[in-house]
């Protein structure tokens, strides 16, 4: 028994419903198949569904009941055609980008990235003959300047991580299209909710569903969404046979996050405006990036092509890195993780943790000052939050 796909359902609506495939049971909680494999009623099934002939599961890393159930809400969430389930979201930038390029092939990507994907961009792409350039993201006359016949697809963050850096989707987008190339945009700390890439014309969604999809710290997981011919055609084969495939217990564990997603970013998300709003006021706040304040450099962009603004703030507290290790150890309610999305309030220094791989020059280039924290707002009660906030940037001007 198969619910309804409805793509005309709000997403709230698909959070809670959408993909569910009830067993003869009827269970109301979405059932979890923990197995490797599946029997074949008889020789002739088992043939007839290697080779495609007629569908059913064949092994968990090929596919699963329960990851399958995640696969299709998180696609009707995205308004995606499709998409496919992946261990953790490093697994499933590195297979989003590497099953569509070869040697010889060219990509472009913004500067402003995770540590973990700029190595992929920087270190691991080459070594296998993929041509990289990394431009400023938001500037678009680089990317124009970048661009070449032979460029198979482009990068991005947006917001970036941990700069809150926004680029405009639809324009990089219209200057990739341009000589046939996808674009594969990085929607994390925008969320499902809050911003819409395919429909702003990027090709490919990636998100590390170990963030606010789970949302409580249990479980790593990503997914990959985009158009059938490329999950299928390109992506499918890939993981099948590299192995990345998403643990069903894990699965099951972000179909439960996804039932409570929309309350918990909104939530969040309202945690994170106050926050900035209290910490931009204070002295010891050199600096506060959050894309709806009006003094974030692309707020206009915000506004533009987000719907909400996202549940991360980050804060250049003065006195470099001691200053932001004052703030850092003042903190009672806010936890020290390099972790973001979650139920919890957590902070990180990006210069010694998430960035650490980076020169100095490439940090001070990307933003990520030495006093620069990234919060990433939990469920706590917002005023909580905020004194807490304060007193780490009393800490840091007291010296």
């Amino acid at each position: 028994m198969t619910d309804s796909n409805d793509r005309t359902l709000s997403p709230r609506t698909q959070m809670v419903h959408g993909g569910v495939d009830r067993s003869q049971f009827g269970e109301v909680s979405e059932a979890l198949f923990l197995t490797q494999g599946f029997v074949y009623p008889d020789a002739e099934t088992a043939k007839a569904r290697f080779t495609g002939e007629i569908p059913g599961y064949i092994y968990a890393r090929y596919g699963n009941p329960t990851v399958g159930m995640f696969e299709k809400r998180m696609a009707l969430l995205e308004g995606a055609e499709d998409g496919f389930a992946c261990a953790s979201g490093m697994a499933a930038v590195h297979a989003a980008l590497i099953c569509q390029l070869k040697a010889g092939d060219h990509l472009v990507a913004s500067k402003a990235l995770f540590g973990s994907c700029l190595y992929i961009v920087e270190t691991l792409l080459p070594r296998f003959g993929v041509e990289t350039t990394l431009v400023d993201g938001p500037n678009l006359d680089e990317w124009r300047a970048a661009i070449r016949p032979n460029t198979k697809a482009a990068f991005i963050e947006s917001p970036s991580n941990p700069t809150l850096e926004l680029i405009d989707v639809a324009a990089v987008a219209e200057i990739v299209h341009s000589v046939g190339a996808r674009l594969v945009i990085d929607n994390v700390f925008a969320t499902p909710l809050f911003q819409k890439p395919l429909e702003l014309g990027a090709d490919v969604v990636v998100y590390s569903t170990t963030k606010h999809v789970d949302g409580q710290g249990r479980c790593l997981g990503g997914i990959v969404l985009g158009s059938q011919e490329f999950i299928r055609g390109e992506l499918e084969p890939y993981i099948k046979h590299a192995g990345a495939a998403l643990s069903p217990f894990n699965a099951w564990v972000m179909l439960k996050g996804l039932e409570t997603l929309h309350l918990r970013v909104e939530a969040q998300a309202r945690a994170a405006a106050q926050v900035a709003d209290a910490a931009a006021a204070h002295g010891a706040a050199v600096k506060v990036l959050y894309p709806g304040r009006e003094d974030h450099p692309q707020h206009d962009l915000a506004k533009k092509q987000m719907s909400g603004f996202g549940t991360v703030v980050a804060i250049e507290v003065a006195g470099g890195e001691e200053g932001a290790f004052r703030f850092l150890n003042a903190l009672e309610v806010v936890k020290i993780s390099n972790n973001l999305g979650d139920a919890k309030s957590l902070v990180t220094h990006p210069s010694t943790t998430t960035h650490q791989r980076l020169s100095e020059e490439q940090r001070l280039e990307l933003g990520i000052a030495p006093g620069l924290v990234r919060l990433s707002l939990g469920l706590e009660a917002p005023e909580d939050l905020v004194a807490d906030v304060l007193r780490g940037l009393d800490a840091a001007a007291a010296g």
